[in-house]
C-alpha cells in the first residue's frame, strides 16, 4: 500500500474566532492535499487541467471530526487510494495531530472533461498510475474480479 503523508500548520486564518479549526478551512486545506498527491504520482494539476483539459471534481465526501484543533498545530494528512473506477477515484483521508486521530474523510473524485463537463474513463497513463499505488489487498480483489467475469476457453 502506497501512504501519501503530507504536514500542514494550522494557521490563523484556518480558525474560528474560538481559535480552532474552521471545517470549511479544513476542507480547502484538504483540497491542498489532493493537488499535492497528484503531483506526487506525477500528474501536476496544471499540467491536467490547463494541457490535458481533465477535471478531478469531487463528487461525494464524507467527514467525521473527532477532536478539535487550534491555531498553531501541526497536522498530518494521510491519504491513500481505495479504489480506482472506470472514471472515479476513492481517496480516504486520516488527519492528526499530536499523536492523536482529529478527523477523517471519504472522498470520491470523477475525471470529467472540461470541453463539456462530462465524465471521462481515466487515460490510460493516469490509470496506471494511480493502480500503481492501489492498496495491496484491492489490487489483488480488483484482478480476482476480472479473472471471475472474463471469459474462459474451456478445453
Amino acid at each position: 500500500m502506497t501512504l501519501f503523508s503530507f504536514d500542514r500548520e494550522l494557521r490563523f486564518g484556518d480558525c474560528d474566532p474560538s481559535g480552532i479549526a474552521y471545517f470549511p478551512s479544513y476542507l480547502n486545506i484538504l483540497n491542498g492535499v489532493v493537488e499535492d498527491f497528484w503531483t506526487a504520482i506525477g500528474f501536476p494539476w496544471p499540467g491536467l487541467i490547463t494541457v490535458r483539459k481533465i477535471g478531478t471534481p469531487t463528487v461525494h465526501l464524507t467527514c467525521d471530526f473527532s477532536r478539535p484543533s487550534v491555531f498553531g498545530d501541526l497536522l498530518t494528512f494521510k491519504l491513500r487510494i481505495g479504489r480506482v473506477g472506470r472514471a472515479s477515484l476513492h481517496l480516504m483521508h486520516v488527519v492528526s495531530g499530536a499523536n492523536e486521530m482529529r478527523w477523517r474523510a471519504r472522498q470520491i473524485v470523477a475525471a470529467t472533461s472540461l470541453m463539456n463537463h462530462h465524465a471521462i474513463a481515466w487515460p490510460e497513463d493516469i490509470r496506471d498510475a494511480l493502480l500503481a499505488h492501489l492498496h495491496a489487498d484491492d489490487v489483488a480483489h480488483e484482478r480476482q474480479n476480472r479473472d471471475i467475469s472474463a471469459p474462459r476457453d474451456r478445453p
